[in-house]
Order: C-alpha cells, then sequence, then structure tokens
C-alpha cells in the first residue's frame, strides 16, 4: 500500500474539534472525521494554490460562465454517470459548503412554518434538528431495529407518519449512525409512498462513497426519471476524502421548479464556497481514487477487527454489522451499566464516543463509536472499554 494509515498523526494543535473537546487522556472517537491525512495530490494542490499568495472572491456558484465550476460539475458528471450509470446536465449541479447546509437550504425552500419534515430515527443529530433550525414543525419515525442489529423499515408507521403539512422527507443514506445501505426496492418503496403523498425526498447521500464490498449504494434519483424530479440529492466529497474543514458539497436537483426555490433560498447565504474547498474537492475527485481504494480496505479491516472484539471482549455490547460509513453503532442496553453509556465509557474508560441520546428515539443506550482512525488507536480505545466493562461486571459481583 502506498499509504501507512497506521501512522498516529498529533492532532490537537490543528484546530481539531474532534481532539480538543476534552481533556488530553481522551481518546476521541466521536465525531465523523477520519484521522488520516487526505490524499496526496490534494495536498500538493492545496499548498500550489497557497503559495500564490492572493486569496480573493472566487466566482459565484450560480455563475455560469465560471470555467472552475464548469470544470467541477464535469468531473461530477463523470463519476456519477461512471459509479451510478446516473445521466445529469451540468445546470443540475448546486454547490453549497457542506451537506448539512443542503438540507436546511431544502427546509427553507419548501416549507413553510406550519409545514413539517420527516425524518427517520436515530438520526444523525443535525438531520433531527433541521425543523428546528429552520422554522418548520418536525415528524419523526423510528427505524426498526432487528434481532441482528441491523435495521429495516416499518412501511406502515412510516406511511402513517405523514400527515397532510408533510412537505419533505429527509432520508439518509447510507444511514448515519446504523450503518445501512437501503436497498433498491426499499427506496422504491419510500419513493412510491413519497411520490403518493407529494413529499419531497432530500436524500442525504453524503457517505455513499464509503461502501463495504458486499453493499452496493444506489442514489435514490436513479429509480426512475419520476423519482428523480422529486429528489433533491446531497454529496459531497467531504467524508470520502477528509476534506470537511474545507466546506465543499453539491446537490442535483433535475427538477427546474425545485432548483429554482433551492437556489433562490440560499443566494442571499451562499454567494461561494471556499476557493480551497472547491480545488479540493476537484482534486480529489479526479485523482484521489488510489487513496480511496487503500482507506476502503483499511476501514473494512478496522470494521472487521471492531465486530470480532466486541464479541470477544465488550460483554453485554452489541454491535450491527455496518454496510457503509465508518461509525459503529453499539447496543449498551445488555451491559447493566450504572450511568449512561456515554459517560461510563467517557468517565472509565476515557474513550469519548457520541450519546445515542443525541440520536432521537431508538437511540437511548447507545452509543456511536467512528473507526476512521489508526489501527493502533482502534486497539487502545476499545482494550479501554473493555477493561472499564469488566471493571463494572466486577464491581457490579462484588455488591
Amino acid at each position: 500500500m502506498k499509504y501507512n494509515f497506521d501512522q498516529v498523526i498529533d492532532r490537537r494543535a490543528s484546530d481539531s474539534v474532534k481532539w480538543n473537546a476534552y481533556a488530553p487522556d481522551v481518546i476521541p472517537m466521536w465525531i465523523a472525521d477520519m484521522d488520516f491525512p487526505s490524499p496526496e495530490p490534494v495536498i500538493r494542490a492545496l499548498v500550489a494554490r497557497a503559495q500564490h499568495g492572493v486569496f480573493g472572491y472566487p466566482d459565484s456558484i450560480y455563475d455560469d460562465t465560471s470555467h472552475q465550476l464548469s470544470e467541477f460539475r464535469q468531473m461530477i458528471m463523470e463519476r456519477l454517470a461512471r459509479h451510478y450509470q446516473w445521466q445529469i446536465t451540468p445546470e443540475e449541479i448546486v454547490f453549497a459548503p457542506s451537506v448539512v447546509v443542503g438540507f436546511h437550504l431544502a427546509c427553507l425552500a419548501l416549507a413553510h412554518s406550519h409545514e413539517a419534515v420527516l425524518v427517520q430515527t436515530p438520526v444523525y443529530p443535525p438531520i433531527l434538528a433541521a425543523a428546528h433550525e429552520t422554522g418548520i414543525q418536525g415528524q419523526k419515525m423510528m427505524l426498526t431495529r432487528n434481532t441482528d442489529g441491523s435495521y429495516s423499515v416499518d412501511w406502515d408507521a412510516f406511511e402513517a407518519s405523514i400527515t397532510p403539512e408533510t412537505r419533505l422527507f429527509i432520508l439518509c443514506n447510507p444511514h448515519n449512525p446504523v450503518g445501512k445501505v437501503f436497498q433498491p426496492e426499499e427506496l422504491a418503496h419510500l419513493a412510491e409512498i413519497c411520490l403518493r403523498h407529494n413529499v419531497t425526498i432530500v436524500a442525504d447521500e453524503v457517505h455513499c462513497d464509503l461502501i463495504y464490498p458486499e453493499s452496493r449504494h444506489t442514489p435514490i434519483a436513479t429509480l426512475d426519471n419520476e423519482v428523480a424530479q422529486n429528489t433533491i440529492t446531497l454529496m459531497s466529497p467531504s467524508k470520502t476524502y477528509n476534506l470537511a474543514g474545507l466546506q465543499v458539497s453539491f446537490a442535483i436537483i433535475p427538477n427546474r421548479e425545485l432548483r429554482k426555490r433551492y437556489m433562490f433560498a440560499g443566494r442571499s447565504l451562499i454567494p461561494w464556497v471556499n476557493i480551497f474547498g472547491l480545488l479540493a474537492g476537484q482534486v480529489a475527485y479526479q485523482e484521489g481514487e488510489e487513496w480511496l481504494q487503500e482507506v476502503l480496505l483499511y476501514l473494512k479491516a478496522n470494521r472487521d477487527y471492531l465486530l470480532d472484539f466486541a464479541r470477544q471482549h465488550l460483554p453485554g455490547v452489541h454491535i450491527g454489522y455496518p454496510q457503509g460509513t465508518y461509525l459503529a453503532w453499539l447496543d449498551c442496553r445488555q451491559a447493566n451499566l450504572p450511568i449512561k453509556p456515554y459517560q461510563f465509557f467517557l468517565e472509565k474508560a476515557r474513550v469519548a464516543l457520541n450519546d445515542g441520546e443525541k440520536f432521537g428515539p431508538g437511540g437511548e443506550g447507545f452509543v456511536r463509536l467512528n473507526f476512521a482512525c489508526p489501527r493502533p488507536l482502534l486497539q487502545q480505545g476499545l482494550e479501554r472499554m473493555s477493561e472499564a466493562l469488566q471493571n463494572n461486571l466486577g464491581n457490579r459481583a462484588d455488591d
């Protein structure tokens, strides 16, 4: 392998929220960024751009004559055609700083204050909070956790959650935090219900490149033209190539009226995207494939190591099988912990995870673990967690 993902890099002096949120003795395995350097071609391109020394205003993302944006759109079109046989046109691509900005714009564009957005929980907290933060109504339906730790949709419950006020549904696929990659037949069922109730689909597909060999990502908009016309798809190179801090993403909106409303909502708020983000995204898509294939192999090995370790050394903790993302969803409800799992692992193991309750209904008793880190760091964190669980069992036996 060309890249050494085992190397532990000190991030505490790099303005990293992941590493600076907790005390120095805590291993942070929470927020969803990788502890790996981005692809070398991206780093070289950013250094060369920085050496230019002038960082004035870039072209507006609404400027159809921009050469740089035109090139980036062409790369995106070629990538979607290559990976998903999805044929789109340049005008269907609208840039934004992040996917989070994207689904907030969709809420602002498509719903009034008395109308609603539907989400499936447990789900990425900014998706859960989108309704409140954009001044509309929030609706929730809980995914069904199966006995093997996988998740499925209760179709009757999903349809019953839709009311006359529901204007959009935010689909998270691959799903954060449960790691589910929706199958084409599931997507078709979701799309059919939304079409029948005139509910626009906003598909957060930011983790679409982080899929393991046994699964395959299907953008919901590729099912057929009717579904595409009812869908805003949000994608980004940020998770794929560890570029989150550079702020670049895009929406694919085939429906002209939806695109017009989406762009109107953002025009006065987002005139451009960071020049370094645009450059990094372009170079990553153009020259980052070797890095991506290597990091996927490493992440799969980390995932498999985590699952095996949990079965043997994390008593009372059960993990579903992540089909995509680099996030594991740990069910700690049978571990008999004296406090919330998030607090327990932070205080007793000095490992920082995400509190499952923050992901909404269905998250109680869970934590989310980010395994996109060097294997030595993953091993150290898991060994700390194991020791804390074993000590807890010993303490309970002494009571």
